[in-house]
Order: C-alpha cells, then sequence, then structure tokens
C-alpha cells in the first residue's frame, strides 16, 4: 500500500537500499586513486600487533629473579651428582609454564582487538556503488552508512535519508543520533536507522575508533600486592643468598679438611650440596608456584559462572575493591527500553478555551484508551522506528496491538521533535494524531497547559521518557506530508511513559555491596536527572536518596575533584576522558577502583581502573582492556567475583607464613652454620621432605577454604609478624641440636658419615615437629576439618619414615637406642622453644609499635 508521502508502508530504508541505492551528483573516487591511496598507507588497515612479542613474554616468564636464584642452585647440586637433592627444581617448570600459558592467552585477545566489525561496505566510485572489505576503504571516499552497519571510517554527512546513530559505544549517551548534511560522524557509532552517504576524512590508525584502541592496546600488568610482597622478599634474600651461599661453601669445606682434603677426596660435593640446602630454604618457592595455581583455580571456579578472568593476578584485585564505579547503560540497565504505561488526559474539560470545547468534546468521544493505544501503534508504527519507537510496538505488540489503517505518515525528526498520523474517521473528516516531545507540541497548542507540563517533569524526574500524543478532527492539507505543521487546536490525549529497562538482579546486587563497605558510584552519559532516578530505583545508597552531579560542572583538578567525589553518588553527561580523571582522583584518596561498561567510551576509564570489569556484550575493545568480563552481561555475578577474589587474599595472607617461616628458620640456621663452623645439619632433600608435609599440600587445601574478609593492605608486614616467632624458634631448636646433641651423644660428625647421617636424621625430625606446630597454628580453629587436616599430615609424615622407599629416597632414619632418648629430648627442648617464642613474641611487638610511636609524636613535637 502506497500512503499519502509516496512510501511504501512496512518497508524500511535499508530494505529499499538493497533494491536501489538513491542516485547522487559526485562519481567517487577513480579505480585509479584508490589504488595510489591504498599504496601510500592511506587505508583504512590498521596493525593488530600488541606491545609484546613471544618472545618477549617467554622471556619475562623465564628470566626471574626467582627462577635464577633456584636454578643456579639446582645446577649446582646437579653437578655434584646428587639428583635427588635437586628435585626442588622442578616447582620452576610447572610456575614458569603457568605465567607463559596465562600471558600467551592475553596477547591472543588483545591481537584480536578491534572495534570495529569486519564486514564489507559499500563505497561509491567511478560512477557506481561497489563492495569493498573493511580495510580497502580509503581517504576520500564517498562511503554509504545503512542501517544496521557499524561505521567503519571517520567521515562528514554529505546527503542523509533519515540517518539515526546509535552512539552509546563512543559518548555513553544511550539516546539515538540524528545527523544532517555536513556534520561530522565517528566510527565505532552504529546506524539504527535510515541511511547516508559520508565522506571519509580519516582512515586506519587516525581514525577515532582507531585512537582508542591504540591506547587500549598497550600492554599493562595489574599490580599484585601479594606478588610485590614476594618480590620484596626475593630481592632481600637475594642480597644475603649470595654472600652467605659463599661463606656456607667455605665453612663447609672447612669442616671437610680444607680445600685441599675436599678436593682430593671429593668431599666438596657434600660441601656444595649442604650450602644449597640452606639457600632453597631461605626460598619460598612454594609460594610463588601456590599464588599462581591459587589465582588460575580461582578464574577457572569463576569461569563456571560465566565470568572470565582475563589476568590471574586481578583475582587479588578483587579482594581489595573498596571502590565500584558502574556504567549505566549495560550495568544497571540492560541497554534497552520498555514501554511502561499508558496516563490518558482529560485535556478536553480543563481546557475548553478558544472556542475548542466542542471539537474536543467530539474528539474525546473517540479517545477512549483502546482507540488511544492503536493510535499509538500506528504512530511508532514508522518504516525505520527509532529506539523508543521499537519499545512501544514491542510493548503493544505482546498486549495484540497490530498495524491499522494510516492516511498519511509524517515519520519522526530530531529537527521537528514530533512525529503524525492521519486515519480517515469519515468522508469529510480526519484524525491527526500527534506524538513527540511535551514540551513542543504543548508550546504551539491553543491554551494553558502548565498543568500538563508539570505532571511530564514530574514522569521525567523518576527516570521516565516521556512522549506526548494530542489530537485534532480537521480535514489533513494536501501538503501535509510535504510541509508538516502542528494544529494549533489539537487537543492533549495521553502521556506516553517509557523507561529503561532496569536489570532484575541490579537491587539485590547493589544492597550487598553496601552490606561489604564497598561505595558504588553510578557513572553515565545520560541526563543526571533520569540517572539519578534510576539510582533511587534500585536503592543505589539505601535508605539516603543519592546526589546526582551534571559531570559538565566537575572541576578539573585533580585534587579538587577528588574532594568533590566524596560527596556524590551521580553522576551525568560524563565524558569518555572524564571517567578516566575520575578514576584517577578515587586513586589520589588511596581507594582501590573497579570499573564497569560496556562501550567503546568506557575503555580508557576502565584500563585506568585498578579493575577493569567489561559486560559481555560489550565493544571488543572495552572486553580486550578488561581484566573481567561477565560472559552473559549478568550484573548479579559481581558478588561472586570479588567474594572469590576475597577468599583467595584471605587465605593466600594465611598461608603465606607457613612459607615465610621456612625462610625464616632458613637464614638464621645458614647464619649460625657459618658463625659456628659446623656441618649443615641437613639435606636439601629433607626440606623438600617436611616441607611438602607441613607446607606446600596443606598450604594448597587451606587456600581453598571460604573467606570473604575483605583484604587490607599491609600483606608482608602482618605475614613477617606471624613467621618470625615460629621461624625463630625453629631455626634455634635445630641449631641447639647441631651444637649440643654431637657432645651428648659422642658423635663425631667431622670424621663419620654415619654420625653425620644421624645428626641430620634428627634435625629432620625436629624440623618435621616444629612444622607440624606451625601448621596447627596457621590451620586454627582445630575443632573443625582444619584438625583433621593438621592431625592427617602429621601421621603422613610419621607412616613416611616406615616406608624402606620414601625413607631411603628423603635420607629419613629411624632413632633407636641412644639416639631415640636424644631425640626425644631435642623435641622437647624444640617444643619449649617454640612455645617461649610465642609467648614472648606478642610483647616485643608492642614494644616496638610502643617505641615507633612515642617517635614518631617527637619527631611530629
Amino acid at each position: 500500500m502506497r500512503n499519502r508521502s509516496g512510501r511504501v508502508e512496512g518497508m524500511s530504508l535499508s530494505d529499499a537500499a538493497t533494491i536501489a541505492m538513491p542516485t547522487v551528483d559526485e562519481s567517487g573516487l577513480s579505480g585509479q586513486e584508490v589504488a595510489q591511496r591504498i599504496e601510500s598507507g592511506q587505508s583504512n588497515k590498521v596493525k593488530t600487533s600488541t606491545s609484546r612479542s613471544i618472545t618477549d613474554i617467554v622471556r619475562a616468564n623465564v628470566f626471574t629473579l626467582f627462577n635464577g636464584i633456584i636454578v643456579a642452585a639446582m645446577v649446582l647440586v646437579l653437578i655434584t651428582g646428587s639428583w635427588r637433592d635437586a628435585v626442588f627444581g622442578f616447582v620452576i617448570i610447572i610456575n614458569t609454564g603457568i605465567g607463559i600459558i596465562t600471558e600467551l592467552k592475553a596477547k591472543r585477545t588483545l591481537d584480536k582487538l578491534s572495534i570495529l566489525v569486519a564486514s564489507d561496505f559499500l563505497v561509491h566510485r567511478d560512477g557506481r556503488d561497489v563492495a569493498v572489505p573493511h580495510d580497502e576503504i580509503v581517504l576520500g571516499d564517498l562511503l554509504w552508512i545503512r542501517s544496521g552497519e557499524q561505521v567503519p571510517a571517520d567521515g562528514h554527512i554529505v546527503r542523509t535519508w533519515g540517518l539515526e546513530l546509535d552512539e552509546s559505544m563512543l559518548t555513553g549517551e544511550s539516546r539515538t543520533v540524528r545527523h544532517k548534511e555536513g556534520e561530522q560522524i565517528y566510527s565505532g557509532a552504529t546506524a539504527v536507522s535510515g541511511m547516508a552517504l559520508i565522506k571519509v576524512n580519516a582512515v586506519g590508525e587516525h581514525s577515532y575508533a582507531a585512537t582508542l584502541t591504540a591506547q587500549a592496546k598497550v600492554y599493562t600488568k595489574t599490580v599484585s600486592d601479594l606478588n610485590k610482597g614476594i618480590n620484596t622478599i626475593l630481592k632481600f634474600m637475594t642480597f644475603l643468598v649470595v654472600p652467605l651461599c659463599v661463606l656456607l661453601i667455605i665453612s663447609q669445606i672447612g669442616t671437610v679438611g680444607g680445600w685441599q682434603a675436599a678436593l682430593a677426596t671429593g668431599e666438596w660435593r657434600q660441601a656444595v650440596v649442604s650450602a644449597v640446602a640452606g639457600v632453597v630454604g631461605m626460598i619460598p618457592e612454594g609460594l610463588v608456584l601456590l599464588t599462581s595455581l591459587n589465582f588460575a583455580l580461582a578464574a577457572i571456579r569463576l569461569a563456571r559462572k560465566n565470568t572470565l578472568v582475563q589476568e590471574l593476578e586481578s583475582v587479588e584485585t578483587l579482594a581489595r575493591v573498596d571502590c565500584l564505579n558502574l556504567d549505566k547503560t549495560g550495568t544497571i540497565t540492560d541497554g534497552g527500553i520498555a514501554f511502561s504505561k499508558l496516563v490518558m488526559l482529560d485535556s478536553a474539560e480543563q481546557h475548553p478555551g478558544s472556542g475548542r470545547a466542542d471539537a474536543g468534546h467530539a474528539a474525546n468521544s473517540i479517545w477512549d484508551e483502546h482507540t488511544v493505544l492503536q493510535a499509538l501503534y500506528d504512530l511508532s508504527n514508522e518504516e525505520n522506528p527509532n529506539g523508543t519507537g521499537q519499545a512501544i510496538l514491542a510493548g503493544l505488540g505482546e498486549r495484540g496491538y497490530q498495524a491499522g489503517a494510516v492516511a498519511v505518515r509524517v515519520p519522526f525528526s530530531s529537527a521537528r521533535k514530533w512525529s503524525a498520523i492521519a486515519k480517515s474517521l469519515d468522508s469529510a473528516h480526519d484524525l491527526i494524531w500527534t506524538m513527540g516531545a511535551p514540551e513542543v507540541i504543548l508550546s504551539a497548542l491553543d491554551g494553558d497547559y502548565t498543568d500538563i507540563l508539570t505532571q511530564v517533569n514530574a514522569y521525567a524526574d523518576d527516570g521516565n521518557r516521556v512522549l506526548l500524543i494530542a489530537c485534532s478532527r480537521s480535514n489533513v492539507p494536501d501538503n501535509f506530508a510535504d510541509d508538516p505543521q502542528l494544529d494549533p487546536s489539537s487537543i492533549p490525549v495521553a502521556l506516553v511513559l517509557c523507561a529503561e529497562r532496569v536489570r532484575s538482579d541490579a537491587e539485590a546486587t547493589l544492597a550487598w555491596f553496601r552490606e561489604q563497605g564497598v561505595r558504588c558510584r553510578i557513572i553515565s552519559g545520560d541526563n543526571p536527572v533520569t540517572v539519578g532516578a534510576i539510582a533511587r530505583n534500585v536503592r543505589l545508597t539505601g535508605d539516603r536518596a543519592p546526589v546526582a552531579m551534571d559531570a559538565r560542572d566537575l572541576p578539573t583538578d585533580i585534587d579538587e575533584l577528588a574532594r568533590v567525589l566524596e560527596n556524590v553518588d551521580v553522576l551525568g553527561r560524563v565524558l569518555p576522558n572524564q571517567k578516566k580523571a575520575i578514576v584517577q582522583a578515587l586513586h589520589t584518596g588511596n581507594h582501590v577502583v573497579a570499573m564497569t561498561g560496556d562501550g567503546v567510551n568506557d575503555a580508557l576509564a576502565i584500563k585506568e581502573a585498578d579493575l577493569g570489569i567489561a559486560m559481555g556484550n560489550a565493544a571488543p575493545a572495552t572486553k580486550a582492556v578488561a581484566q573481567v568480563v561477565l560472559v552473559d552481561s549478568k550484573f548479579s555475578h559481581l558478588p561472586d567475583v570479588v567474594a572469590r577474589g576475597r577468599q583467595v587474599m584471605a587465605n593466600m595472607e594465611r598461608v603465606a607464613g607457613l612459607f615465610l617461616v621456612k625462610t625464616v628458620y632458613s637464614a638464621l640456621i645458614s647464619l649460625g652454620v657459618v658463625l659456628t663452623a659446623i656441618p649443615y645439619p641437613y639435606l636439601p632433600r629433607h626440606i623438600t621432605y617436611v616441607g611438602a608435609l607441613t607446607i606446600g599440600v596443606p598450604a594448597f587445601v587451606l587456600a581453598l577454604a571460604p573467606n570473604t574478609r575483605r583484604y587490607i593492605p599491609g600483606f608482608l608486614k602482618r605475614v613477617v609478624h606471624f613467621a618470625l616467632p615460629g621461624g625463630i624458634a625453629t631455626g634455634l631448636s635445630v641449631l641447639c641440636a647441631a651444637w649440643f646433641l654431637p657432645g651428648i651423644m659422642g658423635w663425631n660428625i667431622a670424621a663419620s658419615d654415619a654420625d653425620l647421617a644421624a645428626l641430620r636424621a634428627t634435625s629432620a625430625i625436629i624440623l618435621f615437629l616444629m612444622g607440624v606446630f606451625v601448621l596447627a597454628r596457621v590451620a586454627q580453629p582445630l575443632n573443625s576439618w582444619r584438625g583433621g587436616l593438621v592431625a592427617f599430615f602429621a601421621a603422613a609424615g610419621v607412616i613416611g619414615m616406615f616406608i624402606p622407599f620414601v625413607a631411603n629416597f628423603f635420607a629419613l632414619q629411624l632413632p633407636t637406642g641412644r639416639t631415640l632418648i636424644a631425640t626425644l629430648i631435642a623435641l622437647a627442648g624444640a617444643a619449649v622453644i617454640f612455645f617461649i617464642c610465642l609467648f614472648v613474641a606478642p610483647h616485643v611487638a608492642r614494644l616496638a609499635e610502643g617505641f615507633s610511636r612515642r617517635r614518631h609524636n617527637d619527631m611530629k613535637s
């Protein structure tokens, strides 16, 4: 059916475009000009390489300080031929493999980064339209932008046939925008209706989308407080290990008669193995491995809940987040608009002025709600309805409404702010229905409609998009379709309320964050009044009304911005660079900031945040720079994400003390061995056996236990305070046994290998007992499965000594006779030392803290 405007009802412009494109005056570029521009690099091709090659990734993970120390120690042991004492080296293979695989996965993600959808586009060249790939669009091309296509390059509009763009990925503004001839449009926007011919003025890496992509693709690694603490320990141990290793070798050579005797008899091998025992014990290699494995396991668990963790270290950041910036569209709302309801107005009776009361009553008799809803459906049923029109059609379609007969149609125009249709009433009259912006329509009507405007503003303040329907009973002018004018005699009939669809899980998720002490803010490119209303609806701040602000009023100074943000909950009209500045300002207040988003306009802020969270339907650039992607775009997954991070960090802090106890006692024993020139009291394989049963495996189990305590910075300080008492007690116990047992037992450990083996076996038993004590302290409370865990590994260590293969491989000996008595005495002494250290440590810590506080106050005064 053809209407009076000359268009075919029910056919979209994009459909028409596939049948016959509009004619254009220009012929476009010639084939020779295109070839020249491609050759000169003026095409739309963008490089896709990241800043880190595969070689860089492998080098960064293989050549680390930790790996260097362990490899050097392992090589020294292998040179001596004692391969059993080199089993500690396997940990670097596992740890390095995890790191390389993870970063290669991140590299693939970054390499695939592209804001633009790769597809063919229609260009006008040599006087005809041809389809070309995205990369073959060149500077100066005449490019068709059709409904449903993403703008592939920047350009200005030459001609437009109602082009309407969704620029939310670029600006954050969820409303679509209609552009006029001569206006600039940018790559990354999506055409939702109409079509246009544009002249390309920026391509490739010079286009807007590619510029954002280039900034987003710069490789950055998540800063991990846990890894920083471990690296601090490694750096400290490096300064200690190298000279201590040399001193240990020298002291051990001395115990076998000096260099000449050691080289002649081959005793130098045992001296090297003994020195490595001290060095390896000081390196918390298990902690490095457990950290990587625990991060990876957390990522796997989150993946089962449709949450993709792209950087393992970001799991730790989850635990520290205290400030969450939420993008409204795509996070709080699902990005769509829904028809809410129709509010009928009785305007004819309230405003009968200008002699129009009769017409008003005549119209009022035929505009019952059903009739108005049918008119609303027909008003929205344009060739290319915008987002609001689509929402109305969907909502009324569910109620059974279908397209009715329309005599004349005036499509919606962003310039007019209204649309209209004419329906035949009888042989002599038509009904002209108008729908659009209330303030525009009412200003053109006869009468005073202040009360309706007040009603409109009240609905708008509640977050609704409000349209007005007016109706007049008159004949349709012949030129109405070409030169439409509002009939001043029209009567306001109803208000149409539409609103963004709020996610059903948004309110409960925000309540969880409030309970957990995480401050949430909504940051959007939309109107602050609308965003503020949505924030109230989802109870962003609980019982307190959220404070909304227009971002155009924000200060540019970062420090001043930080002060303003402390009292603001909602920000509207936020530009992409402002989102980044907001994150930077929150950082000045020592906040750990998480940022959610789905648009290209969010990419830079997500990258600036400590933790970037992208929705699954986000732009590719946004997903690529985010550390976490909610694959199914469900905001309700965020509590699981944060809780998993808290579990990892709280438990890692708990078990890190186990590893540092070994570092402390190894350093103390090595120092005692050097100063007193005694043989090293145990072998590397002893530390491997004891460490596996009292540290490594139990730590892994404990690290998986539920724990939702929010992480507080200061990991290293707290862990060191825990590790010092246990480490000192263990070190003193082993040294006392090494100093006094040979005299008591009559062992000649310098001349007899059997006596030295007996001492080392006894020292290994002491290490094991002290390890069980430390494990019991870490696993508290013991009145649950944790107590069973300690008992199990204590029993496993004892049983292992009775298994011949295990005992031979790890050089374990069961004490008998006088050796058993001496061992029991040593164990009793070790237990006494352990509990004394535990009792003394808190008092020493309080004294040190008091002294530090007094010194600080003295300096201030």
